[in-house]
């Protein structure tokens, strides 16, 4: 008895599927563009996204040329973008704002154009392409639009997504230091320091500059290590200049009497 209630719902949900499917496909063989519109109006405002969706697309070549073709179009990607599906969304929205730039709409359409980016933004241990895209829409939004209300969240956001960047550019560099790749890493440091200078990891990248500066130096071939020391010395000062009272200072301090020792040791006169 279960079973069979089971399975008659299913019946009916399928059933149910089936007649949305048939309405809509109903409506556009209609060929009244009218009745198509009013009918994607009606699913639009109820949030029916996929068949409002459908019914649009169906209907824009009715609608080229003539006041509805910009309304038509912004209300389809709109539709895209409520369902998620925001590659397609930004695709449509970018197609919208470049044809329709006079478009009472393109405003609201540039903001979700930059939210698409932002959605599909992927966390800091992923490829950040889409970080970059979504930086570049928000900031030419703020640019075009300074009095909009979406300025305040998307600054907001704009601060999230470059901390997405600092993460992203910390953590590859540090991967080079986990695995022992010590010069690589020392460059790929530096390189995250003068990109992201304000990065929230900044005492660590300086510090994690100085650990592998000595490391490399420890492991280097007799006729480096003086040059190298001396770089890690440099890094050793500049971190302890800006972070006086740093955790890492003793452990610093530690390495920098070491490096000493081997250049007093070898005659070497640093000035240091």
């Amino acid at each position: 008895m279960k079973h069979y209630f089971i399975y008659s719902l299913c019946g009916i949900l399928f059933a149910a599927l089936l007649s949305g499917c048939a309405g809509v496909s109903n409506i556009l063989r209609s060929g009244k563009p009218d009745l198509i519109y009013s009918k994607a109006m009606e699913f639009y405002e109820k949030e029916k996204w996929s068949k409002a969706s459908t019914l649009f697309e169906g209907m824009q070549h009715y609608y080229v040329g003539t006041p509805r073709e910009d309304s038509i179009s912004f209300f389809n990607a709109r539709c895209k973008f409520k369902n998620r599906d925001y590659e397609t969304a930004a695709s449509l929205f970018d197609e919208f704002r470049r044809k329709f730039g006079r478009s009472p709409f393109v405003e609201d359409a540039e903001g979700m154009y930059a939210l698409c980016f932002y959605f599909l933004s992927p966390g800091p241990t992923r490829d950040q392409t889409m970080t970059a895209e979504a930086l570049k829409a928000i900031n030419e939004f703020i640019s075009r639009y300074p009095g909009s209300e979406r300025v305040e969240k998307f600054e907001q956001i704009n601060d999230e997504l470059m901390t997405r960047l600092h993460e992203k550019a910390y953590l590859n560099a540090y991967t080079y230091y986990k695995i022992g790749r010590y010069k690589s890493a020392i460059v790929s440091l530096k390189n995250a320091l003068k990109q992201y200078p304000d990065s929230h990891h900044r005492e660590q990248i300086m510090y994690l500059i100085t650990d592998a500066g000595y490391r490399f130096a420890s492991n280097s071939v007799a006729e480096k290590q003086t040059d190298r020391y001396l770089s890690m010395l440099d890094s050793y000062l500049s971190f302890k200049e800006e972070f006086p009272e740093s955790k890492y200072i003793k452990e610093l301090d530690r390495m920098a009497k070491h490096a000493r020792d081997y250049l007093a040791r070898n005659n070497k006169d640093n000035n240091i």
